[in-house]
């Protein structure tokens, strides 16, 4: 090779050299700008990581802080917990998950008294080991064994019942677990010694105070036994007495032994029932009635004292309203009675009227029942007084009647009992209305009076001398449709019955002309018109001569299905209205009725023969329940009457007798309770029994004549002539 060529391929090396060099140089100059930049951004991480690890340090300090607040926090928290578990007197224990008891205030371990083994650490059964070994707990007959099974059984269960356990010395602690979420029980233990002492007490006093309340119930029982059984010869002597031939002087001794018995029956209902009321022993005994009938048949028994006084007692029930209710009668009849009594009671002149309105919704109907009068009055001041218990308007004008003062104040309480209220409007010397409102449930039974008149009736005439009384039977009528003429004497009615009617409607008694004579006068004229008479004393007028010109005669006040019975039950187009029509064919009579009468006491045998003996009857007696069972057979009686107490066997037991002896195929005869039992619940026991009807001693005349008039079968004479 030349030389050239040689220098030629140095140079190219030595070129090819120095541009490998300046390319290494080149990458070695990024790497160093590279390394640079890692070796700041180093830098940079290093002096951040220095700053966080310096905020971290503060942290950790700041935290250490918080936490050594927390614990001095948590350490006072604790002991002043703890200091009030330990102030408290009841028991207070924690158990682990394990049953070990983790920490107990000094009321619980002081049950244990001073065991050294009861400690935190001690498991669940081992304490009950103790509590039996060591007789801490009165187990009674139960075997300790069993009574720790139960109380571990108890212990494990997920909600733990309470439990009440008797210690060594007599005292009660009560047993309160909860169990936490984590299997940790809080064991609280209660010490009720004091309440179950307190409730021994008060169960001690009940049965005393029941006891008592027993003994009262059967004094007062007796009392009204013993009491009523002598008042019935009292009383009924003197209706007797009363029937003979007395002169004024002597009358006036009989009606002064007649009303002081009277009174004093009064006076012994009243405590009686006062007394339950204020025991909370009087209960309510709903059964269906006819309100309205109650109503009359109360008034009938009051019209003699107001007709004796001058005074018209009068009903205005409304015309559409329903009359059968479910509800307790004889409480509401105890409430009419003390109302009305009272009305007749303190009104010398003028009139009382019981006023019953209503609206029926839904199957109850909300009743309001009113009672005015035009009697003394009541003074402002005193109207809040009549309804306290004891209490009697005392002024010159009413100290004359007598009366306990409890009368209106056990019909304030029978009505809210009943749910009602009750109340009094008056002004002294006008009059008081005395009303109270009740919601009763409808019965069934006859509805509402049909408002649809009878066929042929348009015009009616009523003659009627009381302005009241002729409003109210014009409402009446008015309300069926008819149209009214009103008079107020017969004289006016004479000249009114030319205009034609096709109905008189006439009072009774009336001055100068009464209702007989006037139906008299209008048949002399040749006038036919039907004649209805309204009367307080149906007997007197059914003696009178005149009698057969008249279509009917009411007894007033006149019932609403009364009224409509009369008044479809005239023929306005009949010419003749002398009455035969009215008579019935009569009966064969074979034979009078037969009565018998069980009673022990000599002097009541007596009163019940003197108040039947105008009675067309055949009566026999019977001193016991034996001997009436036996007459039973003999004498086939047609209606008994059975006292109650009576030696050997009683009343009770003598109807189960006979009522036994008549499911062989005799008929069933009526058997009327006479007893003087009148406390609640007797009348129910009584009939209970089998008798019929109850029959309260004093026994009355009107109800003996009434049970003997119904009882007697065909073919027997009328008791009354």
């Amino acid at each position: 090779m030349s030389l050239a060529n040689k220098l030629s391929q140095e140079r190219r090396a030595r070129l090819a050299a120095e541009r490998l060099l300046e390319q290494k140089q080149a990458e070695l100059q990024a790497a160093n700008r590279k390394l640079g930049h890692h070796a700041r951004k180093l830098s940079d991480e290093i002096v951040e990581t220095r700053a966080e690890v310096e905020t971290v340090r503060d942290e950790n300090r700041r935290v250490k802080s918080d936490l050594t607040a927390a614990n001095q926090k948590i350490e006072v928290a604790e002991r002043r917990l703890w200091h009030s578990i330990e102030a408290i007197h009841d028991g207070f224990a924690f158990f682990d998950a394990d049953s070990r008891m983790i920490a107990a205030n000094h009321a619980w371990l002081s049950v244990f008294d001073g065991l050294e083994a009861i400690q935190p650490g001690i498991s669940y059964v081992e304490i009950l080991q103790f509590a039996t070994e060591e007789g801490i707990i009165d187990i009674g007959d139960m075997t300790p064994a069993a009574w720790r099974e139960d109380m571990l059984d108890r212990w494990q269960s997920p909600t733990p019942d309470p439990r009440v356990i008797r210690l060594w010395n007599g005292e009660y602690i009560k047993l309160i677990d909860q169990r936490g979420h984590g299997g940790d029980v809080v064991n609280l233990a209660l010490n009720i010694t004091d309440t179950i002492r307190y409730e021994k007490r008060l169960k001690e006093a009940r049965r005393t105070a029941e006891a008592a309340s027993r003994a009262k119930s059967t004094f007062l029982a007796n009392m009204s036994h013993e009491i009523r059984t002598p008042m019935n010869g009292v009383v009924g002597m003197a209706d007797l007495l009363k029937e003979t031939d007395l002169d004024e002087e002597q009358l006036l001794y009989a009606n002064t032994i007649r009303n002081s018995g009277e009174a004093l029956l009064v006076i012994i209902n009243d405590v009686l029932d006062y007394s339950k009321i204020e025991a909370d022993k009087l209960t309510l005994h709903n059964t269906p009635f006819d309100l309205e009938r109650s109503i009359h048949e109360l008034v009938l028994l009051l019209q003699a004292n107001a007709r004796d006084k001058g005074l018209d007692l009068m009903v205005d029930y409304d015309m559409f309203l329903p009359t059968q209710f479910i509800g307790d009668p004889g409480r509401l009849r105890q409430v009419l009675t003390n109302l009305v009594g009272n009305a007749v009671k303190f009104t010398e002149t003028g009139h009382v009227i019981v006023r019953v309105t209503g609206v029926a919704e839904d199957g109850a109907c909300g009743l309001h029942v009113a009672v005015e009068d035009t009697g003394i009055g009541i003074p402002a001041d005193k109207i809040d007084h009549v309804f306290g218990e004891f209490n009697q308007v005392d002024d010159e004008r009413n100290r004359k009647f007598e009366g306990t003062g409890l009368g209106l104040a056990i019909s304030q309480k029978l009505i809210r009992l009943m749910g009602g209220d009750i109340w009094v409007e008056s002004q002294q010397g006008k009059g008081s209305c005395f009303g109270f409102s009740v919601s009763l449930p409808m019965a069934e039974g006859p509805g509402p009076i049909d408002p649809s008149p009878p066929d042929g009736l348009k015009r009616v005439l009523i003659v009627e001398p009381h302005d009241l009384n002729r409003a109210i039977l014009e409402k009446q009528l008015s309300a069926l449709g008819l149209s009214v003429t009103r008079c107020k004497t017969s004289a006016e009615a004479l000249e009114a019955i030319d205009e034609g009617v096709d109905l008189v409607m006439t009072d009774h008694h009336m001055a100068e002309m009464d209702g007989m004579e006037l139906a008299e006068a209008l048949r002399g004229r040749g006038n036919e018109t039907p004649v209805i008479v309204l009367t307080p004393n149906t007997g007197t007028a059914l003696q009178d001569p005149a009698r057969r010109h008249v279509a009917a005669i009411l007894q007033k006040p006149v019932a609403r299905h009364e009224l409509l019975d009369a008044l479809h039950g005239i023929d306005v187009s009949a010419s003749d209205q002398d009455g035969s029509s009215d008579e019935a064919p009569t009966p064969q009579i074979e034979r009078a009725v037969r009565v018998l009468a069980a009673e022990d006491n000599k002097t009541n045998r007596l009163v019940f023969s003197k108040m039947v003996q105008k009675l067309d009857i055949e009566l026999q007696f019977a001193e016991n329940g034996q001997e009436a069972v036996e007459l039973f057979q003999s004498f086939a009686p047609d209606v008994i009457f059975m006292d109650i107490s009576m030696p050997g066997m009683d009343g009770k037991d003598a109807t189960q007798a006979i009522r036994a002896l008549e499911s062989g195929g005799n008929s069933h005869v009526p058997i009327v309770a006479m007893t003087a039992h009148a406390m609640d619940g007797d009348d129910a026991d009584i009939l209970a029994a089998g008798l019929d009807h109850y029959l309260t001693k004093p026994l009355r005349k009107e109800d003996l004549i009434d049970q003997i008039s119904g009882a007697g079968p065909a073919g027997t004479r009328a008791p009354i002539p």
